[in-house]
């Protein structure tokens, strides 16, 4: 859930932005705004590399075809049990 705050105000407040972040579960970005206009989003790090790699993802017809594959696969009950397949991989 985005939360809105105005640039003086993210100014002040940048350094405790991560704790902000930690505390607050459910927040995820601060929209930082200039003249009640957005201009920047603010994000803990995690979130960057997760929104990155499914841009990745879906930027990757190959990689995008074997995820719906699999989704398909899952919904027909063709998903093997994760202590099945870790013993197949001799883990």
């Amino acid at each position: 859930m985005p939360k809105s705050m105005s640039i003086i105000e993210v100014r002040r407040k940048l350094t405790s932005l991560p704790e902000n972040f930690e505390r607050e579960k459910e927040l995820d970005v601060v929209e930082v705004t200039r003249r009640g206009k957005p201009v920047l989003a603010v994000m803990p790090w995690e979130f960057y590399e997760t929104i990155t790699e499914t841009l990745e993802i879906m930027s990757d017809e190959i990689l995008l075809e074997k995820l719906r594959q699999s989704i398909a696969e899952l919904k027909e009950g063709k998903a093997i049990p994760w202590p099945d397949a870790r013993r197949g991989l001799s883990l």
